[in-house]
C-alpha cells in the first residue's frame, strides 16, 4: 500500500467552475500593447519514441548500432527503456517546420543505418515473447550511464519490461519571456521574472490536468493490442471479432495510458500536488525518500553484486512518477531534476500523454502541433484556482473513462459539480481556442488556426474519424490483425522516409553527430573519478530537505 499525502499541501478553496476560461485582461494587455505577435514565439521540442523491429515484426535483438552514436550524449537519437526503443529528439525551436524537419531527418537517417529493421509505428508493442527477450537499455561504463542502466533494470523489477516497450511522444513546451514580463509588469506583480514563469506555468499545469481528457480522445491512438501484451496479466481486453491475435475494447482510445500501458496501480495513490513549486517539490520529494516494502523484497542488488534497482523507496528518482506532465527545468550531468527546478525555477512543461499517430510517418504532424500549442496557450492564458484532493480523484476516474470508453455514445465525465456531458464540455474548450485562434490568424493574415480547430472539433460528433476509430474500422475493413496493419503502417512509413530526400550534407552532419557523441562518451567515462556506490550517495544527497 503506497501512502496518500495529506491536505496540507492543498488549497482548501474548493473548485466551483473547471471550464477553461481565458483571461479577458491578459488577452486585451496583448491587443493594446500590440504584441500579440508574442504569442507565437512559443518553442517547442519533440521527443519521440519507436521500437525496432525486425521484418518478421519481432522485437530486435540487436544492441543499439554504433554508427547512430552514443546513447548516452547523441543530442538526436538515443534509447529510452530497451536498447530496442528507440528515442528521436529535437532541439527547443520557435520554427515548427524546423522541428519536423529535424525529426524527419533523424528517422532518415537511422534507416540508413539499421539494416533491414523497421521503426515501429504504433505505441503498442509488436509480438513479443515476454520479459527474457526484451534487452535492457546499455549506456557505457560511467557514473551517469550505469545510473540511467540500473534505473531502468530496477523498472523491469518493478513493472515488468513489457510496459516499458509502450512508445509515446513527449512535447515540449514555453513561452516567451517577453510574454511573461508583459504580463508581470501589467499585474503588478512582485516577483521576479523566474518566480512569475515559474507560478504562470503550474497554472497551465493545473488547467491541463483538468482537461487533458481532450487530448486523449482527439490523438489517442491505442484501442488494441497484440495478444502476446496482455499474456498472464490481468485485463478487461475482449478479441477482435473472429480475430484471435488481436485485443481490443470498443470504445478504447488509448490503452497506452491504461493500466495496462504506460501506468502504474502502485503509484495509484501517490499525490502530487501542482499548486506551487513547493508544494511540488515537498511532495514528490517525501516519495523519493520514502522505503516501499515490495520494492524492499526486490533487494538492491543480485547475489552477484549486480544492482537490481537504484534504491527500494517508491520511486528511484522523479522520472519514475508517471505523470501526463511535468514541470522542467534543463539540469547539469548529474544534476538531480528536482534540485534544477528549485534553484532556477520552471524553464518549460512536458506533455506525456500523447500516442504515435500510425497512419504519420514520425507519428505526428504540423496540424497536431498547431493544436497543442493552442491547447496549452489557452491553459497558459485561463483562469486557474489552485487544485485539490476531490479535484485529483476526479482527474484520475476522468482518464480512466476516456481511456477505456472514450468514443462512446452519451460519454459523461467528472466535474465539481457531478457528471457532465463529454461533447458540451469539449466544445466550451474549443470555443475559448478559437478566440486565441482568432487573434493568431489576425496578426499573421491567415486562417491556420481556425482550420485546425474545425479539423480536430468534427471529431467530437466523428467518433469513427478519431484515430483509434480509424484503427478498428481499418482492422474491420481490411479483416487484418492489429498486428498485420500496424506492420503495413510500419512499412509505409519506411517507404516514405526512405524516399525522402537525405542528401550527403545530412548524412554528413549526422555522421560527424554520431562521432562526437562517443568522443563525448569516452570523455565523461574518463573524467570518473568515484566508485557508483559514492557517486549514488552524492546522487541523492542532492534530495535532503535542507537543500531543496
Amino acid at each position: 500500500m503506497l501512502y496518500c499525502l495529506h491536505s496540507e499541501v492543498f488549497s482548501s478553496v474548493l473548485l466551483k467552475e473547471e471550464n477553461l476560461s481565458l483571461s479577458k485582461d491578459r488577452l486585451n494587455l496583448l491587443s493594446e500593447h500590440g504584441s500579440s505577435k508574442i504569442l507565437l514565439d512559443i518553442t517547442r521540442g519533440i521527443e519521440k519514441e519507436s521500437l525496432r523491429v525486425t521484418k518478421s515484426g519481432t522485437l530486435s535483438q540487436n544492441t543499439h548500432s554504433k554508427s547512430l552514436g552514443s546513447a548516452l550524449t547523441h543530442p538526436r537519437i538515443t534509447t529510452d527503456f530497451s536498447e530496442a526503443l528507440l528515442e528521436f529528439i529535437t532541439p527547443p525551436l520557435t520554427d515548427v517546420d524546423e522541428v519536423i524537419q529535424i525529426l524527419e531527418d533523424a528517422h532518415c537517417y537511422t534507416y540508413q543505418n539499421i539494416s533491414d529493421e523497421l521503426l515501429w509505428t504504433s505505441s503498442m508493442p509488436c509480438q513479443l515473447n515476454g520479459d527474457s527477450n526484451i534487452p535492457v537499455g546499455i549506456y557505457g561504463s560511467s557514473n551517469i550511464g550505469k545510473m540511467k542502466h540500473v534505473y531502468r533494470v530496477g523498472l523491469g523489477h518493478r513493472y515488468g519490461k513489457l510496459m516499458q516497450t509502450v512508445a509515446g511522444i513527449h512535447y515540449n513546451f514555453s513561452v516567451s519571456d517577453d510574454m511573461m514580463d508583459i504580463f508581470r509588469k501589467a499585474e503588478k506583480s512582485d516577483l521576479s521574472l523566474k518566480d512569475f514563469k515559474t507560478k504562470n506555468y503550474f497554472s497551465l499545469i493545473r488547467n491541463f490536468r483538468r482537461h487533458y481528457w481532450l487530448l486523449l480522445y482527439l490523438f489517442g491512438s491505442s484501442p488494441a493490442v497484440c495478444r502476446s501484451f496482455a499474456r498472464n496479466r490481468r485485463h478487461s481486453l475482449m478479441k477482435f471479432a473472429n480475430d484471435e491475435h488481436s485485443l481490443h475494447l470498443p470504445y478504447a482510445t488509448s490503452l497506452r495510458m491504461s493500466d495496462l500501458g504506460y501506468q502504474s496501480k502502485k503509484q495509484a495513490d501517490l499525490v502530487i500536488s501542482y499548486n506551487s513549486l513547493d508544494s511540488y517539490i515537498k511532495t514528490l520529494r517525501s516519495q523519493l525518500a520514502k522505503p516501499f516494502i515490495d520494492y524492499e523484497l526486490i533487494g538492491l542488488k543480485d547475489s552477484n553484486k549486480n544492482y537490481k534497482q537504484l534504491n527500494s523507496n517508491i520511486l528511484q528518482i522523479e522520472n519514475e512518477f508517471y505523470s501526463p506532465i511535468r514541470p522542467k527545468r534543463s539540469s547539469k550531468t548529474g544534476q538531480a531534476p528536482l534540485r534544477a527546478l528549485s534553484e532556477e525555477g520552471v524553464e518549460y512543461i512536458e506533455v506525456r500523454c500523447i500516442d504515435l499517430n500510425p497512419f504519420l510517418p514520425i507519428g505526428i504532424d504540423r496540424d497536431q502541433i498547431d493544436f497543442m500549442d493552442l491547447f496549452l496557450l489557452t491553459c497558459l492564458l485561463s483562469e486557474s484556482l489552485p487544485s485539490d484532493q476531490d479535484e485529483h480523484t476526479r482527474i484520475l476516474v476522468n482518464q480512466k473513462i476516456m481511456v477505456e470508453k472514450g468514443r462512446s455514445p452519451n460519454l459523461m465525465l467528472h466535474d465539481a459539480d457531478g457528471m457532465r456531458s463529454f461533447k458540451d464540455w469539449g466544445k466550451s474548450i474549443f470555443q475559448e481556442m478559437y478566440v486565441l485562434a482568432n487573434i493568431l490568424d489576425k496578426k499573421i493574415q491567415t486562417k491556420r488556426y481556425n482550420k485546425v480547430l474545425k479539423k480536430f472539433e468534427i471529431l467530437i460528433e466523428s467518433p469513427s474519424l478519431t484515430p483509434s476509430g480509424k484503427i478498428l474500422g481499418a482492422m474491420k475493413k481490411s479483416k487484418k490483425t492489429f498486428f498485420q496493419l500496424a506492420m503495413d503502417l510500419s512499412l509505409k512509413s519506411r517507404k516514405y522516409l526512405q524516399q525522402r530526400e537525405f542528401g550527403p550534407e545530412k548524412i554528413k552532419e549526422y555522421t560527424d553527430m554520431a562521432i562526437q557523441s562517443h568522443k563525448n562518451q569516452s570523455i565523461i567515462e574518463k573524467a570518473d573519478s568515484m566508485s557508483f556506490s559514492k557517486f549514488l550517495k552524492k546522487y541523492y544527497e542532492q534530495y535532503d530537505e535542507k537543500k531543496l
